[in-house]
């Protein structure tokens, strides 16, 4: 990559390429030698030496003048060479600094042979590279989508679209990121309902059809030769200016800086001091986002020059881009990794989807499927009432399910849960914690043991199964992963039994409807013997009377239309992720990253109810025995004088002193107040103790509540156990 002053334009500036052997290797990047070294013209001697020590005579190999009137070039070399460059205007032994006659250099090693392209989205009508420090202009037409890939990870990219119409027009008809933040609520939008980009008159540009980074920026602008100049780079290609040159043709406004969307910058809000941070990207190699055009649309892209600054990883690359016919298939997805650096999976649809995508439009990523949040024909607060008051039914698929069987299975489970497995009965289940060695909550989940030597684990995440696996070496066990191959309903409510009285048949090897007790588990089928097969729980989420479905994907969409059909006389109603969440808070359930996280022990997330003590020894036992003689911090609950919901994380004070923190918080609309799940110092967690959380900083607005036990609702659960 040359950056190339008025050196290059007065010609001074060459090129000499030799491969390995000794030719001439001009042609491999593109060059055609017309002319010999100038020797006397420049400080020659280390070129003629390396020339001699290769076996080359420097007086006759080829050179390559530069003359061009851009102030970049970018060579590529289509085979290993070694490339000099001359500046022939300039006889110093040095590098000019002076701005007359300065050549800038720089390096990009070649690409891993294994890295590809993503597999197309659909059929392509047009795709190209932009080469690295580089942009480019394109036109795409509505409809068409088009993709930003990142092809070796860790590079950003500027976009910029104006409306055609407008620029044949003279206006300048142009995304605007303040608009684009205000009307989709967040920083950046995604795949979903909130997907669009918008210009100045709140027009819809562009929607995210799929995205599998999921970190931008819309805050800052696109690099410029100020912001460099700034920190004593003067002169370095930026993005700005390759934006307003990329454009001119289309009658654009050259501007010193572009306030464009820079996709796979990863740049977020310090929240302590407002400040806008940035850091490497997390972009990966073929990460991309595809867009579809809502109107005709004149687009630029550019790769990112800084090599100043980690947000390229420190190595400036190319990014190329795809545009897509309008009838190229292309579902919505955002990216699932189970880990960090596990495989890329996009969210698909659930087997119910092909039911509540009727009666729907709101769908939510839940790890690596869409479900849906809402549904607009009963609400979210009707769905809360349906389930408190009659029934419902909820797609929960995104559980994970992982069947652990053999010899072993039980010591496994023995060791790696907190509580005991051997006295788990067939078709019983138990809720139960997977801890690390400090006593904090890895995972939690029901543990169902279906026969002596098989469990079925139904949990949150993946990563407990890592931990599985990682403690099962030399037991004879295996793990299998259920997810696609076993999708569920959550089916919640005081009716919920009336509704299965109706349609599921158990064999008399099993335990019946009547028979199954809290936490119970059996095997049905829809009407008799004959019908579609399932397993059932008597478990849930909700702290009602409920069961959970478990069930072949073929037998999906019957067995949604038979409960929906059955439940019509119930006053049955669908459920959403944000009704759940309400209910879930109110009954005192915890969740990941809110009652329990990494640095959070079982007996602080409120789980002490699920550890064992009287266990030989589980992994984290030894911590939580120690850490329960002298506990520092409980959870606990606070009903709020108000309808004000604190954020997840907001301080709670007494007095000055912060003495907890906000792990969960609603709206009750049973207790028509707002309540909140807290961890507090163990000073402060007596029952009426007078606390506020602080809200605005935590001292310009306080909201003042009172410390009561969880659950806030039926604290004996006695619901879920009638």
């Amino acid at each position: 990559m040359l950056s190339l002053r008025d050196a290059a334009q007065a010609g001074g500036v060459m090129v000499v390429a030799m491969t390995e052997d000794g030719t001439d290797a001009l042609p491999l990047l593109g060059l055609t030698g017309t002319v010999t070294p100038p020797l006397s013209d420049f400080a020659s001697a280390e070129f003629v030496g390396w020339c001699a020590g290769e076996g080359g005579d420097a007086a006759t190999l080829a050179a390559c003048p530069l003359v061009t009137e851009e102030p970049l070039l970018v060579l590529s070399a289509r085979g290993a060479c070694t490339v000099w460059v001359i500046n022939a205007a300039n006889k110093a032994d040095h590098v000019t600094t002076s701005p007359s006659g300065t050549v800038l250099l720089g390096h990009k090693p070649a690409a891993r042979p294994n890295l590809l392209l993503p597999e197309p989205l659909g059929e392509i009508r047009e795709e190209f590279t932009i080469s690295r420090a580089t942009a480019r202009a394109y036109e795409v037409r509505r409809g068409d989508v088009l993709q930003v890939i990142d092809i070796e990870g860790q590079q950003c990219s500027d976009f910029m679209a104006f409306r055609t119409a407008g620029l044949e027009a003279g206006l300048e008809q142009r995304i605007d990121s303040t608009v684009t933040r205000s009307l989709v609520g967040g920083a950046y939008p995604g795949p979903g309902l909130f997907d669009k980009f918008y210009d100045s008159d709140m027009r819809p540009l562009l929607n995210v059809v799929q995205d599998t980074c999921g970190r931008h920026d819309t805050f800052a602008l696109a690099c410029t030769a100020r912001g460099y100049e700034e920190r004593g780079f003067p002169g370095h290609v930026n993005c700005s200016d390759n934006i307003s040159e990329a454009v001119a043709s289309y009658g654009v406004e050259r501007r010193p800086a572009w306030p464009a969307i820079n996709f796979f910058f990863n740049s977020w809000i310090d929240h302590s001091d407002n400040r806008i941070q940035v850091e490497e990207s997390w972009s990966r190699p073929g990460d991309y986002v595809a867009l579809q055009a809502m109107d005709d649309l004149v687009c630029v892209s550019t790769a990112c020059p800084d090599d100043v600054d980690p947000i390229n990883g420190w190595n400036p690359t190319d990014v190329h881009v795809r545009i897509y016919r309008p009838d190229a298939p292309i579902r919505r997805a955002v990216a699932h990794r189970q880990k960090e650096d596990a495989r890329m999976s996009l969210s698909q649809t659930s087997a119910f989807h092909g039911r509540t995508s009727q009666l729907t439009e709101q769908f939510q990523a839940a790890r690596d499927l869409w479900l849906p949040a809402a549904y607009p024909g009963v609400g979210t607060i009707g769905e809360y009432w349906a389930c408190r008051e009659r029934v419902t039914l909820q797609d929960m698929s995104a559980l994970r399910k992982y069947d652990v069987v053999g010899p072993d299975a039980e010591r496994l489970l023995q060791r790696v849960t907190t509580r005991n497995v051997a006295k788990l009965a067939q078709w019983r289940g138990s809720y139960t914690l997977i801890c690390d060695e400090q006593g904090a909550v890895i995972d939690d989940g029901t543990l169902f043991r279906l026969a002596p030597h098989a469990f079925r684990w139904c949990c949150g995440s993946e990563e407990s199964v890592r931990h599985l696996k990682a403690n099962a070496e030399g037991l004879d066990v295996r793990i299998r992963d259920m997810q696609a191959s076993l999708p569920n309903l959550a089916l919640q409510g005081p009716r919920s039994r009336d509704v299965l009285r109706k349609v599921a048949f158990m064999q008399p090897h099993v335990p019946s409807l009547e028979a199954l007790k809290w936490f119970g588990v059996t095997v049905a089928r829809l009407h008799d013997r004959e019908g579609a097969p399932f397993m059932l729980s008597r478990s849930g989420y909700t702290g009602e009377l409920g069961y959970e479905i478990f069930c072949d994907p073929s037998d999906a969409t019957e067995i949604w239309d038979t409960i929906m059909a059955a439940g019509e006389e119930f006053g049955i109603a669908p459920m959403g992720a944000h009704a759940l969440e309400i209910i879930r808070i109110e009954a005192g359930l915890a969740a990941a990253g809110a009652e329990f996280a990494a640095d959070v022990d079982a007996l602080e997330a409120g789980l002490g109810f699920a550890v064992d003590f009287k266990k030989d020894d589980f992994i984290g036992k030894a911590a939580l025995e120690r850490n329960a003689t002298a506990p520092r911090r409980q959870l606990r609950g606070m009903l709020l004088d108000c309808d004000d919901i604190p954020a997840h994380g907001a301080h709670v004070y007494a007095g000055e002193r912060p003495v907890g923190v906000v792990t969960s918080a609603t709206r009750s609309p049973s207790l028509e107040r707002a309540i909140a799940m807290v961890r507090l110092a163990v000073e402060f967690a007596e029952t009426g103790t007078m606390l506020e959380i602080g809200q605005m900083d935590g001292h310009m607005k306080r909201l003042t509540g009172t410390v009561c036990d969880i659950p806030f609702i039926d604290p004996r659960r006695e619901r879920a156990r009638a």
